[in-house]
């Protein structure tokens, strides 16, 4: 039998909708053999399948043979027509040019009827013979697929390829299990045995024409959750064969091709409309990049600059990227122990050295945001629900929830979190079992990763999977037994890859110097119990005079959901009780909401105090130093997740009425939490003494400069000043964390001198404190324990009473130079120029 190219279309696609006869339903078998230029190897490899099936009637029963001739330039068309009409079981496909491996097998599958399909090469490197195992192994595992695979332990390769051409096959066959199938260890062996209707409905799907083929049929029966058994055979390398090492790199490219054809338009739209929403929320920074400043950011902006322009001059001068002295002169800076989110501010260095370091930070809190949305409607939409717009209103709770924006004032190691949700999803594969080393590889190299980004979200995003895996195994114990094994091998090989790579730079951040050991944050950083109730500053229906007294600052509002949407989230949780998932995600929430709420807690219009859960983490190793009202974070995602599985079910096929009062109600909730755009003030000008280099005659090497009063938490223009001129001097004090005492208390800032708490102290209150010759002293001690140069003040507020405590700190009047007031202090040394 032959069909022409145009019946075989019609075929194909009728097959495709998985159209069946009465004929189709009798064929036990298909036998597929793609062929193009194959006139030396055809007759006998269709000779041997013929003789193999008929030796054996009983077990094979009715089959078929379909020869696919892809535009073959030789007799090979000529060779199956013979050979059909010898034997009417064989049928021949043929028409059009050569398209590829990937086309033929895909022509032949969609024109079988075989309950199973054998597709195999025309050159038989795998003998028929070895269908007897392919066919054992599917019927004893009830899967439904089992394929040759030449890495199988118990296989024998009976001939060899040169050595050479091996080693680049198996490099290339890892690079594609890598990039899209793991866990099969030989995606290219060309003899698999298939269930026929589910091989038909993965080749319909098929677009590859190629190579990729196999990896693409293999990534859909991964996708639809049937399973495919690798089975050892024989095999044989035969020569000329045309499958080239080169191939391999074919199929990667086809594999790239197809990744980018199956993005969804949907995911497009998403992913824009998210990066709209971040720019909207930027908009007045992007504005004015020069002169503009998040209003409530405190001094974070100036420091957070400051960091990507020190760990551009670092990356740039191959300099120390964990220590500076250019703050806190001369004792330093422990950048390690310091957010500078090291794997987005090293990347980002041609940015920060062509644009300036005020774009890198627009950039990081824009796209940063925007990258955390998509990560989170991605694991959404592949793990939790099938409608994409109720993904997406998941994951841009999770991105956008009142304490993310809060957050985006001034934290973006909080802010950018696009790792967490790809850990969650890689524990979770761990969880399944299938390829436990690839898994655990990834998982330590993802946490590593986001150890350079920020440990503490790290640390909060461990706490939330623990609680969120405890409660799902107390409600689902069986998937617990299951599940238990490789998940704790796989973290064993995470925390094996991902130990040596961070080994160096956690010892410089908890040894190494200006190191400490907890930071101090006070006894009320826990959050009130009536801020969850409470709506964000930034909130639409929000304000700040609202927000404000429930919260340490404006960048730490760290719960605020909002009494609409706890009370929208347990309506969702008392509807979909009787799912585990949600069982799980409401312990969660309720147990970090607890946690958050600090070592002790007062309940609201009461004097009755109670000790929190927290209190048995406060003091422990890393605990000690998270802000605890943060552990409230945790929730974002857990809401998130609740409101994509309410929408999904909303919006499924239902009657009209209830559907749009469950969307009306999902909006009432989510409309007052909507965050508005960020307020920006004009940035304070920077002395045209610093500007036009005037510093530079006063500074001799090592010698540092010295802003009255000096840069801290509360005050660090200094930093600002030093990040607009490329860091060409070096200041005492500074905005960072850093060690005090013998103990090495974590404060934020340098350690206090009598002279730099004078000048606050100063500035704060507009009185000059009687100074004599032990303050004079003192003064003196400090400048040279800060290696000063010049001492420097700008104008600001109560800069009198500051000129008047300098000059008599130092005994002398301020001389007068390009806007500012100077006292030359340093050593007679020759200047830098």
């Amino acid at each position: 039998m032959s069909i022409d190219g145009g019946t075989s279309a019609a075929v194909s696609a009728g097959f495709g909708a998985d159209v069946r006869t009465d004929l189709g339903a009798s064929v036990d078998l298909s036998v597929v053999v793609p062929a193009y230029n194959e006139e030396g190897r055809l007759r006998p490899t269709l000779e041997a399948i013929c003789a193999y099936l008929r030796a054996d009637p009983e077990r094979w029963g009715s089959w078929e043979l379909i020869v696919v001739d892809d535009g073959s330039t030789d007799s090979t068309a000529k060779i199956a027509q013979e050979a059909a009409a010898d034997e009417p079981r064989i049928q021949l496909i043929t028409g059009g040019t050569n398209r590829g491996k990937g086309h033929a097998l895909r022509r032949g599958v969609l024109a079988s009827y075989g309950r199973r399909v054998l597709f195999t090469d025309a050159d038989l490197a795998t003998p028929i013979d070895e269908l007897a195992r392919l066919d054992e192994r599917l019927a004893a595992s009830a899967g439904d697929a089992a394929i040759g695979s030449r890495a199988h332990p118990e296989s024998r390769i009976e001939v060899h390829q040169r050595r050479t051409r091996e080693w680049l096959g198996r490099m290339g066959n890892r690079l594609i299990r890598a990039v899209a199938v793991s866990g099969i260890q030989d995606t290219q062996c060309g003899f698999k045995l298939f269930d026929g209707d589910k091989a038909r409905a993965a080749f319909a799907d098929a677009r590859l024409d190629g190579w990729g083929i196999d990896v693409e049929i293999l990534r859909f029966f991964r996708r639809a959750g049937w399973q495919v058994t690798e089975v050892p055979v024989r095999w044989s390398h035969v020569s000329g064969s045309k499958v080239r090492p080169a191939d391999y790199g074919k199929v990667l490219l086809e594999l790239l091709r197809l990744r980018a054809r199956a993005v969804r338009r949907v995911d497009v739209a998403v992913a824009a409309l998210f990066l709209l929403a971040s720019v909207v929320l930027y908009k007045d920074l992007w504005a004015d990049l020069g002169d503009a400043y998040l209003r409530d950011a405190g001094q974070d902006q100036n420091q957070w600059e400051w960091f990507f322009a020190v760990t551009a001059d670092n990356v740039v001068h191959l300099r120390n990227p964990l220590f500076t002295t250019l703050q806190n002169n001369p004792d330093g800076v422990n950048l390690m122990a310091n957010t500078v989110m090291l794997g987005l501010s090293v990347p980002l260095t041609p940015v920060t050295l062509l644009l300036g370091p005020a774009v890198t930070w627009a950039l990081v809190l824009t796209l940063g945001l925007t990258a955390t949305a998509v990560s989170w409607y991605r694991l959404i939409a592949r793990r939790l629900v099938a409608n994409r717009w109720a993904a997406a209103l998941g994951g841009a709770f999770a991105a956008f929830a009142p304490p993310m924006i809060s957050h985006g004032n001034a934290h973006p190691n909080f802010l950018v979190l696009f790792m967490i949700p790809l850990i969650v999803d890689r524990t979770l594969r761990l969880c399944e079992g299938r390829n436990v080393v690839r898994d655990g590889v990834l998982l330590g190299l993802f946490a590593t990763y986001q150890i350079f980004l920020g440990e503490e979200p790290l640390l909060l995003a461990a706490v939330g999977m623990l609680l969120f895996a405890l409660s799902y195994a107390l409600a689902r114990r069986d998937v617990a037994r299951a599940s238990w094994r490789p998940l704790l091998r796989g973290i064993g090989i995470a925390l094996l890859v991902c130990a040596p790579l961070v080994a160096f730079p956690l010892g410089w951040q908890f040894f190494g110097p200006q190191s400490y050991k907890s930071v101090l944050h006070g006894d009320n950083a826990g959050n009130s119990p009536l801020a969850f109730l409470q709506l964000s500053g930034r909130a639409l229906m929000g304000s700040d005079a609202g927000a404000d007294p429930l919260a340490m600052n404006r960048t730490e509002q760290n719960a605020f959901y909002g009494w609409p949407l706890i009370a929208l989230a347990t309506a969702i949780v008392i509807r979909l009780w009787r799912l585990a998932l949600v069982k799980a995600l409401a312990f969660t929430a309720v147990a970090a909401a607890l946690l958050s709420l600090g070592p002790k807690f007062r309940i609201p219009y009461t004097d009755i105090v109670l000790t929190g859960p927290w209190r048995g983490l406060a003091h422990q190793p890393l605990f000690e130093s998270v802000i605890e009202s943060r552990v409230a974070m945790i929730c974002a995602p857990v809401l998130g997740v609740l409101l994509a599985l309410a929408a999904d079910r909303l919006a499924a096929p239902r009657e009209r009425l209830m559907r749009a009062a469950g969307f009306a109600v999902l909006a009432a909730a989510l409309i007052p939490v909507v965050p508005t755009p960020y307020p920006v003030r004009e940035r304070i000008e920077i002395p045209a003494f610093i500007e036009h280099g005037a510093y530079r005659r006063y500074l001799a090497a090592g010698e540092s400069l010295v802003a009255v009063p000096l840069p801290s938490p509360g005050s660090a223009e200094a930093l600002h000043w030093q990040s607009s001129t490329g860091l060409d001097f070096k200041v005492a004090g500074g905005y960072f964390n850093g060690p005090w005492g013998p103990d090495r208390i974590g404060i934020y800032g340098a350690t206090p001198r009598h002279t730099s708490n004078l000048l606050g102290e100063v500035r704060n209150t507009g009185r000059v404190p009687e100074i004599g010759p032990n303050w004079q002293a003192q003064a003196r001690a400090d400048l040279a324990a800060w290696k000063a140069g010049v001492v420097v003040l700008a104008p600001q507020y109560n800069d009198g009473p500051l000129y008047d405590a300098v000059s008599k700190l130092i005994g002398r009047p301020g001389e007068r130079v390009a806007g500012v007031w100077v006292w030359d202090v340093g050593a007679p040394n020759p200047p830098r120029g």
